[in-house]
C-alpha cells in the first residue's frame, strides 16, 4: 500500500546552508542540533545527516558556501586592472574584515578555529577555504611589486603577515569586544599594510 502522506520536496542546498549559517551565528554550533535545524527547514534530522554526515561537516560546508559567495566579490574587485594595486588592496582589507559584532561569516570562522585542534578534517577544510584568500593576496602583492607600487620582498611571506594581522583585528570585532570596531580595525590594517608594502 502506498504511503498516503505527501512527501515534502528536499530544500535547496543553499537554503539549508543559509539557515545553518544564521543558526550558528545566533546560537553557536554547540547549541545547534540537527533536529532543531531540520524542524526549522521542515526536514528530518536524518535527511540532514545523510547530506552532511555530522555537525562538523555541516559547519565546514556552511563556511565554504559563505566564503564562496564572498570570494566572487573578492575576485571581481582584484581583477579590475584599471585600478591601482593600493586601491584593490583596500578592497581586499574591507572584504576580509567583519562587518561588525556577530558577523555570521566570522562567527563561522571562530567556530571552525575552536574545533580545529581536535579534528584533522576541520583543519584540512580550514586550510582549503583559506587558500584562495592567500593566493589572491600573493598575486596582488606580486603585481604591485612588479609595477613599482609595493616595495620588493617575498609576496607569500608578506601575505601571511597581513592575513595574520587581519585575523587578529577581526576576531575582537566579530565577537563584540567593547573597544573593537570595524573602522578602527580597518584603519590599523591599512596602516600596517602601508608600512609593510610601501615602496
Amino acid at each position: 500500500m502506498a504511503d498516503p502522506r505527501p512527501r515534502r520536496p528536499a530544500r535547496p542546498r543553499e537554503e539549508v546552508l543559509a539557515a545553518a549559517r544564521a543558526a550558528i551565528a545566533e546560537h553557536g554550533l554547540a547549541r545547534l542540533t540537527m533536529a532543531g535545524l531540520g524542524k526549522q527547514l521542515q526536514m528530518s534530522a536524518g535527511h540532514l545527516l545523510y547530506y552532511f554526515g555530522s555537525k562538523d561537516q555541516l559547519l565546514l560546508e556552511t563556511l565554504r558556501w559563505s566564503e564562496d559567495q564572498l570570494g566572487t566579490r573578492r575576485r571581481e574587485a582584484l581583477a579590475d586592472r584599471t585600478r591601482d594595486p593600493w586601491s584593490r588592496l583596500d578592497d581586499y582589507l574591507r572584504l576580509y574584515l567583519p562587518e561588525g559584532p556577530g558577523d555570521p561569516r566570522w562567527i563561522l570562522w571562530v567556530e571552525v578555529w575552536g574545533r580545529s585542534p581536535a579534528s584533522a578534517e576541520i583543519r584540512q577544510g580550514q586550510q582549503d577555504i583559506e587558500a584562495p584568500w592567500q593566493a589572491d593576496l600573493v598575486a596582488l602583492i606580486d603585481e604591485g611589486t612588479a609595477a613599482g607600487q609595493f616595495a620588493p620582498g617575498p609576496a607569500a611571506d608578506r601575505a601571511v603577515q597581513l592575513r595574520a594581522l587581519l585575523d587578529g583585528l577581526a576576531v575582537p570585532v566579530a565577537i563584540g569586544l567593547p573597544d573593537a570596531h570595524r573602522a578602527g580595525a580597518l584603519a590599523q590594517a591599512t596602516s600596517a599594510a602601508t608600512a609593510l608594502l610601501r615602496a
